[in-house]
């Protein structure tokens, strides 16, 4: 019996009916080539400025995919296994690979699959199924390819046509690894930090007190004051934006904001170091320090990103044993009309420039698509995390088009430590568009000339235009 084979159909996601296809494929066809631009993500920059060599494949495309881990440890697979948490051997790393492989019916159906497959025949030229029997063979294949010189990362960024990725990055890192990026003469792509100070807003959070120690000795600020830590925060985001940063990113559990007056935020910011304040108190602190980001963006042009209303580290038994950034977050229902007018009322139409993410699907054509509709400065961010696979995309699309058009809209965020899945999802996206643009095509809503335009304005114009690149 010959063992399946593994392939890509060179029409994967764009429409069967006859006209709809062949408009996808031309407007697929103007967009396939054009340059990666990646706003927001999570490879970490010591990879690219130390050109490091792959390890391995279960190194490369296993243990940084926290999509992927989530799935096979809902499958009964422990972390562990997949090197989550430790340094793994050969022997460790080709068995965590084995595992993936056995368990490929698993992801049968979803987007983990496909960007899977995309890279094991896109990139490493994989012909075979994964199964028990032939992840062996697949993991020699790829083991090799990862072990020549042009697939390290300063080479793959040329093959895979990156042109911008940026990074994330604590406010208190130095940023000597993008400074010496920035400084090479030999690197002609562009790695940029990316401003995250969330933790730091989170009065309730453990440890903020020692934050903010650190923030003070960093920023040469007394961060424990509310104007002190004002100074901090502005006076690190002018140094991420000297080492090249477009943009600030955010994550809270809600999008509520609020403007205090100076006196009463810096009483119940002061209580809350010195642990008085309550909950609520405090709750009402991390608001107002997030609009003050929105303030401080208005003015220093970087382009603020909010990814929101998720439950972190929902397992919180994998939380202590592994840590966070493993696949444990779940989503929760996000109301955006009332939390963000006083943000909006103040900097709505000024030049603050805001990315609004949301795992909340329902919220897309309800509030942020009505929202983008009408406030200059509100951007509508593709979907991420939960909904960044190929049905979910098209509900968005179908969501917020026929109210805000394409120009409000962020341009393609992948949002990815999984180096190798950058080019994937990129090409998802732009098939994902082909098919829409040409489902509009198709029912004379718009020209194909004019659907050409607005692929190639997604790819590039769009994401240029709102981080400012």
């Amino acid at each position: 019996m010959s063992t399946p084979t593994l392939t890509l159909s060179d029409d994967r996601l764009l429409p069967r009916e006859p006209s709809a296809l062949a408009a996808a494929r031309e407007i697929y066809r103007s967009t396939k080539g054009l340059p990666i631009i990646s706003p927001h993500g999570h490879v970490p920059v010591s990879w690219i400025a130390d050109d490091i060599a792959f390890t391995d494949p279960t190194s490369l495309l296993i243990t940084p995919d926290h999509y992927v881990n989530r799935l096979l440890h809902a499958n009964g697979v422990d972390l562990e296994d997949l090197g989550v948490g430790r340094t793994m051997n050969e022997e460790d790393s080709r068995r965590a690979f084995r595992i993936l492989c056995e368990h490929w019916r698993d992801f049968a159906g979803t987007a983990m699959r496909y960007w899977l497959v995309d890279q094991l025949v896109g990139i490493f030229g994989v012909t075979e199924r994964p199964s028990g029997e032939t992840a062996d063979r697949i993991y020699d294949s790829i083991s090799e390819r990862i072990a020549q010189p042009d697939f390290r990362p300063r080479a793959l960024m040329d093959a895979f046509n990156i042109a911008f990725i940026a990074t994330t990055d604590d406010p208190c890192d130095d940023l000597d690894d993008h400074a010496r990026l920035a400084a090479d003469k030999t690197f002609n792509r562009r790695v940029a930090p990316t401003f995250r100070p969330d933790k730091y807003l989170e009065p309730a959070a453990e440890g903020w007190t020692d934050l903010l120690a650190k923030l003070s000795e960093v920023s040469g600020c007394d961060a424990t004051t509310l104007d002190g830590f004002t100074a901090a925060m502005e006076s690190r985001r002018a140094y991420f934006k000297d080492h090249g940063a477009s943009s600030s990113d955010h994550s809270h559990r809600d999008l509520g904001t609020v403007i205090l007056d100076h006196d009463r935020a810096a009483k119940i910011f002061a209580d809350s170091v010195a642990g008085r304040a309550t909950v609520e108190e405090m709750t009402l602190l991390r608001r107002h320090l997030f609009t003050d980001q929105a303030r401080m963006a208005s003015e220093d042009g970087l382009t603020m990103t909010v990814h929101p209303a998720v439950h972190r580290n929902h397992d919180t038994t994998a939380f202590r044993r592994f840590g966070a950034d493993i696949g444990s977050d779940v989503p929760v229902a996000l109301e955006a009309v009332d939390s963000l007018h006083p943000l909006l009322d103040r900097f709505g139409n000024t030049d603050l420039k805001l990315v609004i993410f949301t795992i909340d699907e329902t919220l897309y054509s309800r509030e942020i698509a009505p929202l983008a509709g009408w406030y200059r400065s509100l951007y509508i961010g593709v979907p991420w995390w939960f909904i960044d696979a190929p049905n979910s995309v098209m509900r968005f699309k179908h969501a917020v088009t026929e109210m805000a058009g394409f120009s409000r809209v962020s341009g393609m965020i992948d949002d990815t430590r999984a180096f190798c899945s950058i080019p994937a999802r990129h090409d998802m996206s732009r098939r994902l568009d082909a098919a829409h643009l040409a489902e509009l095509v198709v029912l004379g809503r718009i020209d194909l000339d004019e659907a050409v335009e607005i692929a190639h304005r997604l790819v590039v114009e769009q994401p240029t235009r709102v981080f400012g690149l």
